[in-house]
């Protein structure tokens, strides 16, 4: 296989399914014949996922959060995104910066212009191209996240306000850039989510 590789991320809510679904989008993508890489953010180095573990559990500001976010990510794009796509792999990551601007800037409030600056210094003219974004109202996601029985960890512990700032967040990015993220109706069965799963990777 020649050529460089695909970008491809799962974006959403705590609670939405991403990452339920993460290993169905590498399925259809080895099915259509490509190497795939499937990882996740923020982590897939060990540097990578040391820094997941304290943002995920010590309490901190946005803009701390931003920093240690494209800390981690900085290291997963040297050590294995860019690594990948050259050598013509197709990566499949379920969050990217999608993600630090739907949580740190709208859940958080973290200026959108620090977290530009962060990802041109991070990761420069690489982003995804294509974005599945699983987008469900709160009361599908809560419910879900409940159903689990896991500790949740403090993103998913936030409650409807935070919860609908992030979403809104997502929805904006959604409309600006729809070329490339596309929205799936994450409340709807599994079978059909899987079913807009497989129509909107067919597309790209």
């Amino acid at each position: 296989m020649s050529g460089r590789g695909k970008f491809v991320t799962l974006e959403g809510v705590d609670g939405s399914g991403k990452s339920t679904h993460s290993g169905y989008v590498e399925a259809l993508l080895q099915r259509a014949g490509h190497r795939v890489l499937r990882t996740r953010e923020p982590g897939g180095t060990p540097l990578a996922e040391a820094l997941r573990q304290v943002v995920l559990e010590s309490p901190m500001d946005g803009v701390c959060e931003a920093l240690l976010m494209f800390a981690a990510r900085a290291d997963h794009v040297r050590q294995m995104i860019r690594p990948a796509l050259e050598a013509g792999t197709w990566v499949v990551c379920d969050r990217f910066t999608d993600a630090t601007m739907a949580y740190q800037g709208g859940g958080k409030g973290v200026p959108a212009a620090l977290i530009r600056d962060l990802a041109n210094a991070t990761h420069g003219d690489l982003w995804p191209d294509l974005t599945l974004l699983f987008d469900c109202p709160f009361e599908v996601a809560s419910a879900r996240l409940a159903s689990t029985g896991k500790t949740m960890d403090r993103f998913e512990r936030e409650g409807r306000a935070f919860f609908e700032r992030v979403r809104s967040a997502y929805l904006d990015a959604a409309a600006a850039a729809s070329a490339r993220i596309r929205v799936i109706d994450a409340s709807k069965t599994l079978d059909e989510v899987k079913k807009s799963i497989e129509e909107n990777v067919s597309m790209f």
